[in-house]
């Protein structure tokens, strides 16, 4: 009976790893003790999966920052700006690369497929000098064997790595990145002999660029790479493990023929398609590691259903070739059901964390050799039971507006240059108008309010006097600014998705459900489990009495419905756009009673809009039509007064732009300094848009304080490309994350820049 785990989160159960790396980073504890806390972090998920049956356990998948970047530390690939000079990489150079130091700048970061996972991109060219330079897979193997654990160890495969690192600085756009395999096959080579040496029997190489659409010159890559590896590779069992979609059938032939390669892993949970081909035509005496068990959701498996998966598939691959396997790492689910005490239990038995589905992997793996635990499957099949007829899950009226919205596509009734006159009529900004994009500072006095009375330590009137207070102090900070579009600056909310999550039904929230997203960084997504709708509303109380201090407007703030669907745990009962479309509703109600309220500009941030894109070319036009249908169901009700605000982060906007114009938004501002005015290149092109525009004058993700000048001149760039009655100026995030220190002198600056340019405007007309 033979089961495997792809790779398992690094945090540990309570965040271990987190508060070791922020207390290393800021000098508070040594190299040793930041060593200590991972080697036992290493040592006890080795010895879980031990204990609990798991055949194929993974070594190598534990890391400091991130795989990608162990991969490059591995291959020597350091960029010359971090002045390394040969020898064993250490955390110098790593973390400099992850992070950046005083001198100079980080390596880019960007999303890990379509996860909310962020690799550290390689940057690559002809003239990098490759050479082994880290021997963290080789150590940790044999870490794990000093502990009794035999374990398969995992590297980033050598084609993946290539077709995900990017042309560094200076070197052409055009230059191939795949021309470089002859310069890495060797070091991979090396890695293999050692493992080998060391006593390896297995080897896993992750390929996940296998699921997306592929051109045939990259997949001849992957039959040149396995095959100039052949000879290294003999004697070895070798696993090629692919996730996050089902692979096309041109790469599933060029994949299951490839030389030395003995078992193929297939993502079963997202790629349903797999299992045809697997069908019709799986190569005799290899390997199948099936992908049963969801490595990027929080449900229990529906142990049953697998089953039955997995005798078909026996049927085809044989007994002693099935092998029992998550869908992906989980490192993108969370850590530990133990430590949910606070949940409730009926919602409780239909989950299950990483911890819970290498128990899941083993039990399928039994039952499938004739050991079936029985009491494990029937408990499984009475959670599933009740998740299906559960009452808290399905609210009928829910379902039947929903349902209502098929016939229509909600667009406001006039366009947008019609609504932008009404609103100029009755908002009377001027030209250039200035605004901010809706937090401000969080300073440690206002978390400790939010936090005591949580705790129920100060009563609701004491709270609500102290967050009216912060209000109230945000509000005369802009007006003595001078910033033409106020907003509250958002003191009462914890997190853009878990703040409105918390007052919307069909929505439960963990204690220690942590997600690793870059780095030290984590994320606590909510868990939609039922049907949603707003039993109350949710921000008109605290829009109201902002706009009561002042004449200017004040803007609502809302977070889109797209977005806090892709920054969720989603239920996968019904399709993910019929639960978009609910929260939708939920958010169009909200929107209208601020509109009843008084509030004329109304934000709702689509900040993860992007996020949710299909990794394949054929499912994109499908999701962002739900996904920009969502966004204008949620204000197509409006006035043509109210002006309707979007915000996005950084992302390729380009390839979307025409879905982004498709929202129909009266405003948008976007993310923009760091992406290099990539965003801009777009309107350069040609690209016709008539609403309003803010692209993010200034970086919030950096303290540093940008001059009046330097922000006048990317006005200036932005007014060569766009028109001066659409263009506003702000900044290109929330400011939450800043001090008041930077914000007050930054904040200032941007509304020179914004006065110094409309003075120049006016004399020149």
């Amino acid at each position: 009976m033979a089961s495997h785990i792809v790779g398992y989160p690094r945090m540990g159960p309570k965040r271990e790893l987190k508060f070791a790396l922020e207390s290393f980073w800021d000098g508070k504890s040594s190299a040793e003790d930041l060593q200590k806390v991972a080697a036992d972090l290493r040592s006890s998920i080795w010895k879980q999966m031990a204990d609990a049956g798991i055949k194929h356990i993974p070594s190598n998948t534990f890391s400091y920052y991130d795989q990608v970047l162990d991969t490059t530390a591995l291959l020597g690939a350091v960029p010359p700006r971090y002045g390394w000079n040969g020898g064993e990489i250490g955390f110098d150079t790593y973390f400099s690369m992850a992070r950046g130091n005083a001198s100079v700048p980080a390596m880019e970061m960007t999303k890990w497929f379509d996860t909310n996972y962020h690799f550290i991109v390689p940057e690559l060219g002809p003239d990098v000098n490759f050479s082994y330079a880290s021997h963290k897979a080789v150590e940790e193997y044999k870490e794990a064997k000093a502990l009794g654990v035999d374990t398969i160890p995992v590297l980033v495969g050598p084609v993946s790595y290539l077709l995900l690192s990017k042309p560094a600085k200076g070197v052409e756009k055009s230059f191939s990145l795949l021309s470089l395999l002859g310069k890495i096959i060797p070091i991979y080579k090396e890695v293999i002999s050692e493992l080998k040496a060391a006593g390896a029997s297995w080897i896993q190489f992750d390929e996940p660029t296998l699921v997306m659409d592929l051109d045939s010159h990259k997949l001849q890559a992957f039959t040149e790479a396995y095959s100039h590896l052949e000879s290294t590779l003999s004697g070895l069992n070798v696993l090629i493990e692919t996730y996050f979609a089902d692979v096309p059938a041109e790469a599933f032939k060029t994949l299951t023929s490839l030389k030395g390669v003995t078992a193929f892993g297939f993502d079963l949970v997202r790629g349903d398609k797999t299992l045809d081909l697997i069908k019709g035509e799986f190569p005799k005496g290899k390997y199948l590691f099936a992908g049963l068990v969801d490595g990027r959701n929080i449900w229990a498996n529906d142990l049953s259903a697998s089953l039955s998966t997995l005798q078909t598939l026996e049927g085809i691959v044989g007994k002693d070739k099935l092998v029992v396997s998550t869908s992906c790492s989980l490192l993108h689910t969370a850590v530990d059901l133990v430590n949910e005490t606070k949940l409730d239990q009926e919602i409780k038995s239909w989950l299950a964390f990483a911890a819970q589905k290498i128990v899941e992997v083993n039990a399928l793996a039994k039952a499938l050799a004739g050991h079936k635990d029985e009491a494990f499957f029937s408990a499984n099949a009475a959670a599933q039971a009740s998740r299906k007829s559960s009452p808290r899950v399905t609210n009928e009226a829910v379902q039947k507006a929903a349902a209502a919205l098929k016939g229509s596509d909600h667009r406001r009734a006039t366009n947008v240059s019609a609504r932008l006159d009404a609103q100029q009529k009755k908002l009377n900004l001027p030209i250039l108008p200035t605004t901010t994009i809706g937090s401000f500072p969080q300073t440690i006095e206002l978390r400790r309010v939010r936090r005591e009375y949580k705790a129920k330590k100060i009563s609701e009137e004491e709270y609500v006097k102290a967050i009216k207070e912060e209000i109230s102090k945000v509000v005369k900070l802009q007006e003595e600014l001078d910033i033409d579009v106020l907003v509250h600056g958002e003191p009462e909310r914890n997190d853009m998705v878990e703040y409105f999550g918390e007052q919307l039904s069909g929505f439960a929230f963990t204690v220690n459900g942590w997600v690793q997203s870059y780095g030290s960084r984590c994320v606590k997504p909510p868990i939609i489990y039922g049907d949603v709708s707003r039993p109350n509303p949710m921000t008109v109380f605290w829009s109201s009495a902002a706009q009561s201090m002042t004449a200017r407007p004040m803007k609502g703030m809302l977070t889109g419905p797209v977005t806090i669907l892709n920054w969720s745990f989603v239920r996968n009962d019904q399709p993910r756009f019929e639960t978009t479309y609910q929260i939708a509703l939920a958010i169009k109600d909200e929107v209208e009673d601020l509109e009843k309220a008084g509030i004329n500009v109304i934000q709702i941030d689509e900040a993860a809009l992007r996020e949710g894109l299909p990794l394949r070319k054929s499912e994109q036009a499908f999701y962002l039509d739900w996904a920009v249908h969502s966004f204008r169901i949620t204000n197509c009700g409006v006035q043509d007064t109210t002006q309707i605000h979007t915000h996005m982060c950084y992302s390729n906007f380009n390839d979307i732009i025409h879905s982004i114009i498709d929202m129909d938004a009266d405003v948008i501002t976007i993310e923009n300094s760091r992406s290099d005015e990539k965003l801009l290149s777009v309107f350069r092109e040609g690209v016709k848009y008539g609403a309003g525009i803010g692209p993010g004058v200034y970086d919030i993700h950096s303290p540093r304080i940008p001059s009046t000048e330097e922000i006048a001149d990317r006005i200036n760039k932005m007014l060569a490309v766009l028109e001066t009655n659409i263009l506003w100026v702000n900044p290109d995030c929330g400011l939450k994350t800043r001090k008041y220190a930077e914000v007050k002198p930054a904040l200032s600056n941007m509304v020179a820049a914004a006065k110094l340019l409309r003075t120049q405007l006016a004399s020149t007309k």
